[in-house]
């Protein structure tokens, strides 16, 4: 037997084929780079693209958006459910149980067929921003609000959550966010959905699997890290100081570097832009002059370029948005590319089992009696 080679964190390994996204040559959904996709395009579309394998037309795209709108609505049952749990459980926990708990409430639970799976997965996309936003109201002690079919995704949840109707520069720029986190080909909740579709497992275990892996502060919670970071340098005149100090020290900062983009990451470009604009209609330009300073220091001193939980994380912060969401909110975009994954993984399966390199002892004899 030829000698197995050993990656740790299976760095540089190939691990799947895959017609979902790349990030070879700039990332791309579907062979669409994000740069058109955000400029072009809105998260409804691009969730129908990556779930259908092809943009939608004009008809497709209004029965996409009318299949959602008739998910917004939770079971009275579940409703009920929800208002029973501990209002103090943390955001992502929560996220982890109402998709395993959703599942008992869907209408083809028991078919997981590839039909079935990608009309449970478009039932998914609709009910996480609803699910999300109701818990969020119940904690402060104020009752949920109704979606509006009308609305788009991203002004029908900045509005669930804030209360408030959104400007058309908060929609935007989250509509732009959402896109930019739906898929990141075999990121770790990816490949954790893969393996869980490969037992042929169901979608809703799956992608329940996928809320746990990024529930892990090394793949998703950066932002929230990030927005720790910015409160903790309180300001720009401090900012120079701080971040010398911090880089004398080692310390990681958050927001910068990322496994795969050595020369930057590309959506952080794209976010950023966003990011002024909201910081001037909110009065936030403080904030925007700490992290330019922060990310010029960091990438000059450790050549580190930003990725894009660093823009993400002030730019939710400008749209009033709690710090404990923002790693749920990463939930309902990247929902759309693990199911994408999922349908793929199931169209043409192998139970997905690597091997170990043992370090342990060998030859022992049980000790006699």
């Amino acid at each position: 037997m030829a000698e197995m080679i050993y990656s740790p964190g299976l760095e540089g390994v190939i691990a799947g084929e895959t017609a979902v996204c790349t990030i070879s040559g700039g990332l791309s959904y579907r062979g669409y780079s994000i740069d058109d996709l955000c400029e072009n395009a809105t998260f409804e579309e691009v969730a129908y693209l990556l779930l259908e394998n092809t943009p939608p037309d004009s008809s497709q795209l209004k029965k996409f958006k009318a299949d959602l709108a008739e998910n917004y609505r939770l079971d009275p049952q579940l409703e009920e459910l929800i208002r029973k749990l501990p209002s103090d459980i943390p955001m992502m926990d929560y996220m982890r149980t109402a998709v395993s708990l959703v599942a008992h409430f869907d209408r083809e639970v028991g078919d997981d067929s590839p039909e079935a799976s990608l009309r449970k997965a478009t039932r998914l996309v609709a009910q996480l921003p609803i699910l999300l936003a109701f818990y969020h109201r119940l904690r402060q002690g104020k009752e949920p609000l109704e979606p509006r079919a009308e609305d788009s995704y991203a002004k029908n949840l900045l509005r669930l959550l804030t209360g408030k109707e959104p400007t058309a520069a908060h929609i935007k720029a989250m509509d732009v966010s959402l896109i930019l986190y739906a898929e990141h080909e075999f990121n770790a909740s990816t490949f954790a959905t893969r393996i869980v579709c490969s037992t042929l497992s169901d979608l809703h275990s799956a992608i329940t699997a996928g809320v746990g892996t990024l529930k892990g502060p090394l793949h998703g919670g950066a932002n929230e890290r990030v927005m720790e970071v910015l409160s903790e340098v309180g300001s720009s005149e401090n900012a120079p100081s701080w971040v010398s100090e911090a880089l004398a020290q080692k310390r990681r900062i958050m927001g910068f570097g990322h496994r795969v983009y050595k020369e930057g990451d590309p959506r952080a470009k794209i976010l950023k832009a966003y990011c002024v604009p909201l910081a001037n209609e909110t009065n936030n330009q403080e904030m925007e002059t700490i992290a330019d300073i922060i990310e010029q220091a960091v990438s000059s001193e450790k050549g580190l370029p930003p990725n894009l939980d660093w823009p993400s994380a002030r730019l939710y912060y400008y749209m009033g948005l709690p710090i404990d969401i923002y790693t749920p909110l990463f939930v309902l975009s990247r929902v759309t590319g693990w199911s994408a994954h999922y349908l793929e993984q199931q169209a043409n399966n192998r139970l997905i089992r690597p091997r170990s390199k043992y370090t342990g002892k060998e030859g022992l004899r049980w000790p006699a009696n």
